[in-house]
């Protein structure tokens, strides 16, 4: 039976990957560098947009870093409306009041403004807008967003312009958006072409004043999205490896910069277009265990989603074995951590090593002391729910897999 799924879950993925080549892939515009945050109000005035929402957080709001946004709003005629209370893990209920938001002031689209949790808001926000009959839990999963409308003629998303504040998401750029239902404890993904932001402001001002431990947890979730990509199979194409190479070269080289240095703007820049390239690649390329499991701790403990990436890359990459060894030896070689005369096998230990060690010097833990016991049968079911059979991993585990890997995360 378990060879039947395993069977089953390799033909869905190689139809999906199959499939992929006929999805219209819109890139985002970029608009980059310092202070280009600036630009964005002509660009908005440009499409005749005359009420847009801001979907951001408490957080950003207390560091007036939206001020020179509303400045140059009002200085363009642009009136906007403004939802800041977005939680780290965005809930049903942030999305709900976020909509009504939009519908009574008849907004037009919708600017994110922060890291992956008002981005993901404003996302799924944004699919409320054009299927007001259709639930959150209903979009969840693949392509249910635009494939309904299909259907139900409905209209397409309002225009979504993404500004990080953080170098990890990569959401500027990605087609999926993740929630949380308090009332379940899940958090799971939307994935639809349709959510994607139309254009990315990539300003390296807006990331000066991150803590360290959030700039080395956020470049680390990008990390993980460059990798899990890399080594999955199917769904990639020339494009989307080329760049999650160029996201693993970039992070391995500038991200202590950043966490050391704060206001180093090229740094800081250049770990930008990191996330970004790593949120492309992972958006074409999909992602693994890694992130089905870091879901699901999240749902359950609410821990941090840039936190768990780093801490669970190493123990998944290791479970993968010999199945991951050629992508992460190629991942050693642009990382520039491998030395004469090693083997395959060596040089994708010496990745993993080389992982285990950045997370060391940047501070973040090994180990998570929230897993109890009790809930491993339970998150290792959900995730398997999420990951099998859509996500196209190097090797597909089975519940007791995974729960073992659960188990050798818990402090």
């Amino acid at each position: 039976m378990w060879l039947l799924k395993k069977i089953y879950y390799r033909i869905y993925q190689f139809v999906m990957g199959f499939s992929m080549n006929f999805l219209p892939w819109i890139e985002p515009t970029i608009i980059d560098g310092k202070d280009s945050l600036k630009k964005l109000a002509s660009v908005i005035k440009g499409k005749s947009i005359k009420s847009v929402l801001i979907v951001t957080d408490p957080g950003l709001m207390g560091l007036k870093l939206l001020d020179s946004l509303f400045d140059a709003l009002n200085a363009a005629g642009i009136k906007y409306f403004l939802y800041d209370q977005v939680q780290p893990n965005p809930t049903i209920d942030n999305i709900e009041a976020a909509l009504e938001i939009y519908n009574t002031n008849n907004c037009q689209a919708i600017i994110a403004f922060g890291g992956g949790s008002p981005m993901d808001c404003a996302k799924v926000t944004g699919a409320r807008v054009a299927r007001p009959s259709r639930s959150v839990a209903h979009m969840r999963g693949l392509f249910m967003v635009g494939l309904p409308s299909l259907k139900m003629g409905s209209i397409l998303p309002p225009m979504l312009f993404a500004i990080p504040t953080t170098a990890g998401t990569g959401s500027e750029t990605t087609i999926a958006a993740v929630v949380s239902n308090p009332q379940t404890h899940e958090k799971y993904p939307i994935t639809d072409p349709v959510i994607r932001p139309r254009y990315a402001v990539l300003d390296p001002s807006l990331t000066v004043g991150l803590p360290p431990f959030i700039t080395a947890t956020t470049g680390m979730d990008a990390m993980t999205h460059a990798v899990e990509s890399y080594i999955g199979k199917f769904y990639n194409n020339t494009d989307t490896l080329k760049k999650a190479i160029l996201a693993v070269e970039m992070i391995f080289k500038n991200i202590e910069k950043a966490y050391s240095n704060g206001k180093d703007l090229e740094a800081r820049a250049q770990m930008l277009l990191a996330a970004y390239y790593a949120g492309y690649t992972f958006t074409r390329g999909g992602v693994g265990y890694v992130h089905g499991i870091g879901h699901n701790l999240g749902g359950m403990y609410n821990v941090p989603h840039g936190l768990a990436m780093p801490v669970i890359m190493p123990y998944v990459l290791e479970w993968y074995g010999e199945a991951a060894h050629k992508p992460l030896a190629e991942l050693a070689e642009f990382a520039g951590v491998v030395k004469p005369g090693m083997s395959q096998a060596q040089k994708a230990r010496a990745f993993i090593d080389a992982i285990k060690d950045l997370n060391k010097k940047l501070n973040i833990p090994n180990k998570l002391d929230c897993i109890k016991n009790e809930d491993i049968p339970t998150i290792a079911e959900r995730a398997l729910a999420e990951c099998n059979p859509t996500y196209p991993v190097p090797k597909i585990m089975s519940k007791e897999d995974c729960m073992g890997v659960i188990r050798s995360l818990k402090a």
